[in-house]
């Protein structure tokens, strides 16, 4: 593992560096102060999309949505969940493909919701469909081997 890990806060979208071994400790931001692991989901935008998929050292899992979604919102909760679980290996965030299409069409979203894991800007794993937490976690953790 590298000494130092590249994250980008939640809250501002600064780029900060923090020691490998100070992870768990519960880093915040340089800039801003606000804790860079906050255990809940990361609402991204055109504007802070391509900042967070791919200048963070840790992989980003995303969820592609939209809010009529039926299989979307039930997948609320599960995401939530996951967020607070991968905490402190994975970020976890949430896509509106509807407010965001430019974005779903350059990654070919055809069918929601749709979860892929990134890490420094490309694609490791994607699935379609809803699932549980605990498929959900496995899947997810297998990008991390």
């Amino acid at each position: 593992m590298p000494e130092t890990q590249q994250l980008v806060c939640p809250h501002c979208h600064v780029i900060n560096r923090v020691a490998s071994d100070r992870i768990a400790d519960g880093p915040i931001c340089g800039e801003c102060k606000e804790p860079l692991l906050d255990g809940e989901p990361l609402d991204l935008t055109s504007d802070t999309f391509d900042r967070h998929i791919g200048n963070s050292d840790w992989p980003v899992l995303v969820d592609f949505w939209a809010p009529w979604c039926g299989p979307c919102r039930m997948m609320t909760p599960i995401i939530h969940s996951a967020a607070k679980e991968l905490r402190t290996t994975m970020r976890v965030a949430k896509l509106d493909t509807e407010a965001e299409g430019q974005i779903a069409a350059r990654f070919g979203i055809r069918s929601i919701p749709t979860l892929m894991v990134f890490h420094r800007g490309k694609v490791l794993l994607q699935r379609t469909g809803g699932t549980d937490l605990a498929s959900l976690l496995k899947w997810a953790k297998s990008a991390l081997d």
